[in-house]
């Protein structure tokens, strides 16, 4: 069965910082693209950032660039998210998939994450 679990969300104040991370299992990790998406409230959902196989490319929203890097560890099927100077309207649920593009076969419940003084 293939399981995506997401943690780390929480609420920060603006400026501030948070590591997501996605546990994956279920299916051979290092096989797939991973994706962080996120869902703010009333708005459809927007793709954030993709990581290839091994990690040596990786794309970003124009939103996000410069302020979150994705990364992952094949060793420990894990896939990650770090978030500096975050911004109000970075609030969202955030949630890992696989896959190349949408649409993603799997995704994971999400982690929420607040922004805000």
């Amino acid at each position: 069965e293939v399981r995506l679990v997401e943690s780390g969300g929480g609420m920060v104040q603006p400026g501030g910082s948070l590591r997501l991370s996605c546990a994956a299992s279920g299916f051979t990790f290092s096989d797939y693209y991973m994706n962080w998406v996120r869902q703010a409230p009333g708005k459809g959902p927007e793709w954030v950032s993709r990581i290839s196989l091994r990690g040596g490319q990786t794309d970003y929203v124009d939103s996000v660039k410069g302020r979150f890097t994705i990364s992952r560890d094949n060793a420990r099927n894990t896939l990650y998210l770090q978030m500096n100077s975050l911004k109000p309207e970075d609030t969202a649920l955030y949630y890992c998939t696989r896959g190349w593009t949408a649409p993603y076969d799997y995704r994971g419940r999400g982690t929420q994450v607040t922004v805000s003084s």
